[in-house]
């Protein structure tokens, strides 16, 4: 029997992408019905535009002639079999591609775009499949590479997955309608709130009267020079919102360990001197103190993470996980000069903070909740002239990028005039004890400066004495699960220091 004989003339086989033999994920018939529609209906392209790029072609032929269309909407030229034809002539990719013969068999396997959409999705499918199996098997490689630090590769490895779905991520059009019954629903929400209240209250009554509360989606920055108080300034919006309010909110702090926040916390809410927390020197009614306010601490659904160097996508990680389980209202961050971008590296440290605010702002919106996060300011402040400009912060202060203001919805400035010696002013009087919450940027209200009073040996704010009134009357408090001292007779030699082995922190 004579052998059989091969045909040499059959085109070899496109090698093999990757992967231990197998074929990378690919659909070549229905690349070609892609094409060809593109070419026979010229309104095909602007309908799948958004979802079709070179790259979802698995064929190096097909991303030549995608490219030649492309190149030809952009140049606002017809796209036929001609057109398309005479383009890859003009980029000499004509032959490679297979000749004017492949370009017309292209156009006769379809006879319109009838399925141009579907046909599209299967491609972006296969391409996503394919850099998937591309991004794991380089991370494979390298996670053998014993030079390379695994929890590097890991911070490493996430970075190129988030890159890959906001890639992947579409984000279509929405009609108008079921937008305006959102905001309709929100507006009677409002309405039906005596202080027109629509997030979260702050626990201030004029910075809500501004802001209507932390607004979900809202990326707010909270800047100020060293030793103004931001961090005593978040911890007192904590308090209020998590102790007193009993709304959930994650803390994460790159600058204190727990221990250290909590006992600043302990001295806010108990009035207690920071410092004699810290040595424990206490006399009996500070004993009655710290009892009553840990026993107000307690239970709170405050959640605290002190991770130093934090990077993006840890925050996003962690993020998501206490909204998902415990429902975390709102995201504060201390301070956001401290977080690294991860993975990526950057030319420099401008860049990569830009890159940082940008992935806080993104957060904030796909998690639906305001993110708080503190920021420093540049040493140009302490170079004002005190009598002209007061040493008061500006926008143009915000340290390391400009991009923190483009990003963020709302700019807050710490500012305490007394820490430079200025204790006068002329609307506000008397400036012992008092600071500014200066409100500089606000995407959605007006921009005004806030005085409060501050009592820095409790690190806390809190409204003018003659604002309490007003602020207990438009905001009610709950007070459940708040409970009392026992006892208010006991003596200092008779009662040992609290036991904190049950609290939550």
């Amino acid at each position: 029997m004579p052998e059989k004989k091969t045909d040499k003339r059959r085109s070899q086989p496109k090698t093999l992408d990757n992967t231990l033999g197998h074929v990378p994920p690919q659909a070549v018939d229905v690349e070609r019905a892609v094409l060809g529609a593109l070419m026979v209906d010229k309104d095909a392209l602007s309908i799948v535009s958004d979802d079709l790029k070179a790259e979802v072609f698995y064929d190096s032929r097909h991303q030549a002639i995608f490219n030649a269309i492309n190149q030809l909407n952009i140049d606002g030229r017809p796209i036929d079999l001609m057109t398309v034809t005479e383009q890859l002539k003009v980029e000499g990719t004509l032959e490679n591609v297979g000749g004017a013969s492949y370009v017309v068999e292209l156009c006769q396997m379809v006879s319109s775009s009838a399925h141009i959409e579907y046909h599209t999705a299967i491609l972006a499918k296969k391409s996503l499949a394919r850099q998937l199996i591309s991004y794991a098997s380089r991370l494979e490689t390298e996670a053998f590479d014993e030079t390379i630090d695994a929890k590097d590769l890991l911070n490493d490895a996430e970075s190129r997955l988030f890159e890959l779905a906001q890639t992947n991520m579409k984000k279509d059009y929405t009609a108008i309608d079921p937008v305006l019954k959102e905001a309709t629903k929100i507006l009677q929400v409002a309405a039906k709130n005596d202080g027109g209240m629509t997030g979260v209250p702050t626990g201030y009554a004029e910075i809500d009267r501004i802001t209507s509360g932390w607004q979900a989606s809202d990326l707010v920055i909270i800047a100020g020079r060293p030793a103004m108080g931001k961090t005593s300034f978040a911890l007192s919006v904590a308090r209020n919102i998590a102790i007193d309010q009993r709304i959930p909110l994650a803390f994460f702090s790159l600058e204190m360990s727990n221990v250290q926040l909590v006992n600043r916390l302990m001295s806010n809410v108990c009035e207690v001197n920071g410092t004699q927390i810290l040595t424990g020197q206490l006399d009996g009614d500070e004993w009655e103190r710290i009892d009553r306010g840990v026993s107000q601490m307690q239970g709170a659904p405050l959640y605290l993470d002190d991770t130093s160097a934090l990077n993006v996508f840890e925050l996003r990680t962690k993020a998501r996980r206490l909204v998902r389980e415990h429902g975390v209202k709102v995201i504060m961050i201390d301070y956001l000069q401290l977080m690294t971008a991860g993975g990526a590296r950057f030319s420099n440290r401008q860049e990569e903070v830009s890159v940082i605010s940008r992935s806080l702002k993104q957060l904030a919106k796909e998690l639906n909740i305001p993110i708080l996060a503190l920021s420093q300011l540049n040493r140009s402040v302490d170079t004002r002239d005190d009598k002209k400009e007061g040493k008061q912060p500006q926008l143009s202060d915000l340290r390391e990028s400009g991009a923190i203001e483009q990003d963020a919805d709302m700019v807050m400035f710490v500012h305490r005039p007394e820490y430079y010696k200025i204790y006068e002013h002329p609307k506000f009087g008397d400036l012992h004890g008092k600071a500014f919450i200066m409100i500089a940027k606000h995407r959605k209200g007006e921009v005004k400066d806030v005085m409060l009073d501050f009592k820095s040996q409790f690190t806390r704010f809190q409204d003018p004495v003659q604002d309490i009134p007003a602020f207990l009357e438009n905001n009610s408090f709950s007070t459940e699960g708040l409970v009392e001292s026992k006892s208010n007779q006991r003596h200092m030699e008779a009662i040992p220091p609290p036991s904190f082995e049950d609290a939550p922190f």
